[in-house]
């Protein structure tokens, strides 16, 4: 069983910092891509960033030159580093991952249980 455990969330204020950390455990052979999503109340979860096993990024156009995401692949985790927090950014992260071969699986996918941000303006 592969379980994606996210720390960092919490209260912020505009302007601020934060940094999100998800670590990937169980069995696991290979992890292709991890990323974020957010979903704020009463809209759609997004995707805020994404990184490959070859460290190729992908960015919301929301989140560009703010947001820096960074993976450790020895360790199965994946951090995403937040800055210039606006109100909008207020949501909850999912931590992702794809691709992933373990064991019994080939190409499963896995979601954390979500860590709250909240940006005060």
């Amino acid at each position: 069983q592969v379980q994606l455990v996210e720390s960092g969330g919490g209260l912020v204020q505009a302007g601020g910092s934060l940094r999100l950390s998800c670590a990937a455990s169980g069995s696991i052979f290979s992890i292709d891509a991890m990323g974020w999503y957010r979903q704020a109340p009463g809209k759609q979860r997004e995707l805020v960033a994404a990184i490959t096993s070859g460290g190729t990024t992908n960015y919301a156009d929301s989140v560009k030159g703010r947001f820096t995401i960074s993976r450790d692949n020895a360790k199965n985790t994946v951090y995403l580093q937040m800055n210039s927090l606006k109100h909008e950014d207020t949501a909850v992260y999912y931590c992702n991952a794809k691709r992933v071969r373990t064991p019994t699986r080939i190409n499963a996918e896995y979601w954390g249980q979500g860590t709250q941000v909240t940006v005060s303006s």
